[in-house]
């Protein structure tokens, strides 16, 4: 099996033995450019990028650094960056010529800017003089983090985007740092790099002995989480750090994560023979394709990193393997050996016991340990949700109130039934298999409710289902209607938040109200009543007889079925209703429950988007406690958000300290902000976002004011000064004034939609010689895809291999 991806390896590969071993260096070679006081202003009119020495050639004590200076030029030429002296001794720069005996500094220039000023004890040799320099060069792209909460706030920002290549430096300027700073240089358009020194984010990535001097690299695979509360998977990289090493690294995790193949072991060419890396064969039958692939994607995913994994169609003519042996394994530069397993822990164990055992008798004592704790927390995965799936592996699902569909009955089933849920998830990704519990859950407790399907998709074996429908993170969950497009569902990934949103979007809304009787029925919850315990909020819009802007409103209440219940009353009679709350049709009339004081706001009808968002906004609170689920529709309204962290207990304290906010808000001064408060006894985590703030609790209650939407600063109220009204509006006064300092920033940047559905089998079916005539044909979409809020569309890819149905059994 070839691959163009093993081109492009080497290739880079090559590259960077360049930028090691020096040897691609052309005869005229960089050299320490000698500058004159006119040279220096001349040099730095170019633009360039230039590491400039101001020094005495007299001085015996700075040769070596010069030494060291000169052969960094080379190195640095690769990069861009040029590397100059001037002697002070025979020439005068102003500001940096000074009468020192001993000149002790180097500048970074670009063009005419200094970047950084050096001391030369910190710029001592070439390792040292390369790192420092790449990593202010990139500055604004590799993080540098020293807490948990650090780094949690840049995978927040990564997730659903890109990878996280993080790598821990005992201290700056080692080798090691030089390294890291190169592999940026070349993979930081791929990857989002962070580099930390310190020891408090080692426990927090898994190191038990934080004493160890050691320099590590981790790979966070933030890329393919779509949850925000999701964690982001690692790989922790066992070999030293080194450019090539890192590269190697870095290419195994762009490899794929399957390998399928239809030969013996012996003639099977893979990426992971190139990169030196262990490869474990399984075995797998037509009969059984489906289970055998699915477990071997789920053990790949689990030992990525350490080894690659290859398929083996064992029905191909071409597999002579004998039937006894259903896996084998190959060392670096060694044969394949074969097994005969019967279980997945019998494959963990051959890794643990025979396939790693050379590479282990080279390591050094000290790491021992630490690969008995890698092999021992394969069994107690770190992601909570991973884990109850792996506990419960072996516990069958029953799927008998859930239609498994297919390419082949999908669009039969969606376009014949009245109302359809479809479950779009994928059988390796333990976030999907963990919801597909509740989901089963949920097609039980919804068995009496009339003319309601609820179907699923495996995503990993219908590639081509999920890709037309725009599905591009997992799990998802879509409602279809005759004769209307498909619904995301948006909500909470749990039983009770889905079982609520299928009754609600199971209503036909709007609903049509005729006369102020009805009206008045509708608003205190008799219309629907079987509904009340699902949500009391009741929306109305009134409109004048013949609004031709009826239709805006109609389409957005059909967007926002499922969160809340809303009528329609276009009579003569409504404006009786707008008049007595002084307010001009067309209007929106929010009621909350009988008994409920009212809201009456007049609607702006524009576009589709704007109106849903306007109709949102009239249900919103003034001071709403923000939690889990309704954070979101805060978050629409890109406003600053004041938040008062409050404990568990409803003590004197924080009633006072809530009771100040209502009047701050009620004086009218914060409309520039959005007050709102967080009980992290119901919240918990409102907890880890108060520590992401401000890398560290705080004694509560705490106030503070994150400005996500504008810049990223957050900011603490003293907690030195009471929480009173007027002092809450004259701190926020200051901020305006930039009168107050940031405790912190996070980054604003802006989060575009999920990766594209990415399927191993088709980029290798893309890669190879002829895939263009042998693509299958793509499968015709249900209906149109939503324009609300899918701004940008992505092009799956679509696998060729199709599995085979019925498996009976599977060979592990």
């Amino acid at each position: 099996m070839h691959h163009t991806g093993i081109l492009y390896t080497l290739c880079v590969g090559a590259i960077l033995l360049c930028f090691v071993s020096q040897q691609c260096a052309s005869a005229n070679s960089a050299k320490l450019l000698q500058l004159t006081a006119e040279g220096f202003k001349e040099h730095v009119q170019t633009g360039n990028t230039s590491l400039v020495y101001f020094g005495k050639h007299a001085d015996p004590a700075i040769q070596t650094f010069l030494e060291q200076l000169e052969k960094s030029a080379m190195a640095l030429e690769d990069y861009g960056i040029l590397v100059a002296m001037v002697n002070c001794s025979k020439e005068n720069v102003a500001d940096y010529c000074t009468e020192e005996e001993i000149m002790r500094k180097a500048y970074l220039f670009r063009g005419a800017d200094v970047l950084r000023g050096f001391e030369i004890d910190t710029i001592f040799d070439v390792n040292a003089i390369v790192s420092h320099m790449l990593f202010t060069v990139l500055f604004n792209e590799v993080r540098y983090v020293h807490t948990p909460a650090e780094l949690i706030g840049v995978e927040r920002v990564a997730k659903g985007k890109t990878d996280i290549v993080m790598g821990h430096i005992p201290a700056l300027g080692l080798p090691e740092h030089r390294a890291l700073m190169e592999a940026a240089f070349v993979y930081g358009g791929k990857y989002q790099f962070v580099q930390t020194t310190g020891t408090p984010l080692l426990k927090h990535m898994g190191i038990a002995d934080v004493s160890s001097v050691q320099a590590r690299l981790w790979f966070l695979h933030c890329n393919v989480v779509s949850q925000s509360s999701e964690p982001c998977p690692h790989t922790l990289m066992r070999k030293p750090l080194s450019t090539i090493n890192i590269h190697a690294f870095l290419q195994l995790m762009e490899a794929p994560v399957l390998v399928e193949a239809d030969m013996d072991p012996e003639d099977v060419d893979v990426i992971y023979n190139h990169l030196n890396v262990p490869v474990l064969f399984l075995f797998a039958q037509t009969e059984t394709l489906h289970m055998d692939r699915s477990m071997a994607e789920t053990l790949a995913w689990r030992l990525r990193g350490e080894i690659g994994l290859v398929l083996i169609h064992r029905d191909n003519p071409r597999v002579k393997t004998p039937l006894r042996y259903n896996a084998a394994y190959r060392l670096p530069h060694e044969g394949v050996k074969y097994y005969s397993l019967k279980n997945v822990e019998e494959v963990f164990n051959l890794i643990q016991g025979q396939l790693f055992q050379e590479e282990k008798e080279e390591e050094e004592e000290g790491d021992e340990d630490e690969d008995e704790d890698h092999w021992a927390s394969l069994d107690v995965l770190d992601d909570e949700v991973a884990e109850s799936v792996y506990r419960d592996r072996g516990v069958t699902l029953d799927m008998e109130s859930v239609s498994e569909l297919t390419a082949d009955t999908f669009a039969a089933v969606v376009t014949q039934n009245g109302f359809t849920v479809v479950l779009l998830y994928l059988k390796w990704d333990a976030v999907s298999m963990a919801f597909l519990q509740s989901y089963i859950e949920v097609a039980d407790a919804l068995r009496g409710v009339s003319d309601v399907t609820l179907a699923s998709v495996d995503c990993g074996e219908w590639t081509c289902v999920c890709r037309e429908q725009n599905v591009s993170s997992f799990p998802s969950v879509l409602l279809f209607r005759l004769g209307e497009d498909a619904q995301f569902y948006r909500g909470m990934m749990g039983m009770e938040s889905l079982y609520k949103f299928i009754l609600l979007s199971h209503l036909s809304v709007p609903l049509f109200l005729s006369s102020s009787d009805e009206v008045l029925s509708f608003l205190e919850g008799e219309l629907y009543n079987r509904h009340s315990s699902l949500t009391p909020i009741r929306v109305l819009g009134l409109f004048a007889p013949e609004d031709p802007d009826v239709a805006i409103f109609e389409e957005a209440a059909k967007y926002l079925r499922g969160e809340m219940i809303l009528g329609l009353f276009q009579h003569n009679e409504a404006k009786k209703w707008s008049q007595e709350h002084s307010v001009m049709l067309p209007a929106v009339l929010v009621s909350y429950g009988p008994g409920v004081q009212r809201k009456v706001h007049s609607l702006l009808l524009s576009t589709l988007q704007e109106t849903i968002s306007h109709i949102r906004r009239a249900t919103r609170d003034t001071f709403p406690e923000l939690t889990v689920e309704n954070l979101p529709w805060y978050m629409e309204l890109r406003k600053p958000l004041l938040i008062m962290f409050v404990g568990g207990e409803e003590s004197p304290e924080t009633l006072q300290s809530l009771e100040e906010m209502r009047k701050a808000e009620t004086s009218g001064q914060l409309e520039s902000s959005l007050p709102c408060w967080i009980h992290l006894g119901r919240t918990p985590a409102g907890r880890a976002v108060l520590e992401t703030y401000l890398s560290y609790v705080p004694p509560l209650p705490a106030l503070v004011l994150s400005q996500l939407s504008s810049g990223g600063e957050v900011y603490h109220f003293p907690t030195e000064r009471p929480l009173l009204a007027e002092n809450i509006i004259q701190w926020l006064q200051r901020i305006e004034n930039q009168q107050e300092e940031a405790a912190g920033v996070i980054p604003d940047k802006a989060w575009r939609p999920p990766v594209p559905f990415y399927d191993f089998l088709a980029v290798m079916d893309e890669e190879a010689p002829g895939y263009a005539a042998q693509r299958s044909p793509k499968a015709k979409p249900v209906g149109k895809k939503e324009e609300v809020d899918q701004e940008t569309q992505h092009e799956g890819r679509e696998t060729a291999f199709k599995p085979q149905t019925a498996p009976h059994h599977t060979e592990l």
